[in-house]
């Protein structure tokens, strides 16, 4: 299934995810910096260039590319109240025939943690996934030790999979990830006795 970026919009009740623009590069550059001490240890590491308008351009371009070829859904997350920038989800690597997969990462400013923003955005991302795109299995991974995004996965759904080791290179070394998924006909831990 293609999409159309500007058909791709989801309203949730605070929120509007929709893929960048370029007039989005101030409030991204602006947001990415002022939370940097927050996101550095949790991502791969920023190139020299990653707040230029050039790189916010090649990323722009990226999601257009990647919504129309339907590998992936880059979508910003957008306070409806006030038109904030708040962070960013993307359903990436989406695998079509008999996988029917994606992969989920997200990323929240500082100052807008713990507001229940992002798990709006990931349950909103993972029910377009399964009734419009027809995906069977969102995959998602962390580091162990990264608490608030674990406990992020459980509370929207997602259940605990596994281990991978030296899974991506975050802040410049190998790094082990716990994974977890969400499927769309989830019966995990159900056994069909009694």
């Amino acid at each position: 299934m293609l999409l159309s970026k500007r058909k791709l919009k989801i309203e949730t009740e605070r929120l509007t995810l929709r893929p960048p623009t370029h007039s989005d590069f101030r409030a991204w550059t602006a947001l990415r910096r002022d939370s940097q001490e927050f996101l550095v240890p949790w991502e791969p590491e920023w190139a020299e260039d990653h707040l230029t308008r050039k790189s916010f351009t090649n990323r722009v371009y990226w999601a257009t590319r990647s919504i129309s070829n339907g590998t992936a859904m880059p979508l910003f997350l957008i306070r409806r109240s006030d038109e904030v920038l708040m962070g960013a989800i993307t359903l990436d690597n989406i695998r079509r025939g008999p996988a029917q997969a994606g992969t989920l990462g997200y990323w929240t400013g500082h100052a807008h943690t713990r507001q229940g923003f992002m798990r709006e955005a990931i349950e909103a991302v993972v029910y377009y996934a399964f009734s419009r795109l027809d995906l069977s299995r969102i995959e998602a991974a962390c580091l162990p030790e990264n608490k608030a995004s674990r406990g992020l996965l459980e509370a929207s759904g997602f259940k605990y999979e596994g281990v991978a080791q030296s899974y991506l290179q975050i802040a410049g070394r190998w790094r082990t990830h716990v994974l977890y998924a969400a499927l769309r006909s989830d019966r995990r831990g159900k056994t069909g006795v009694g």
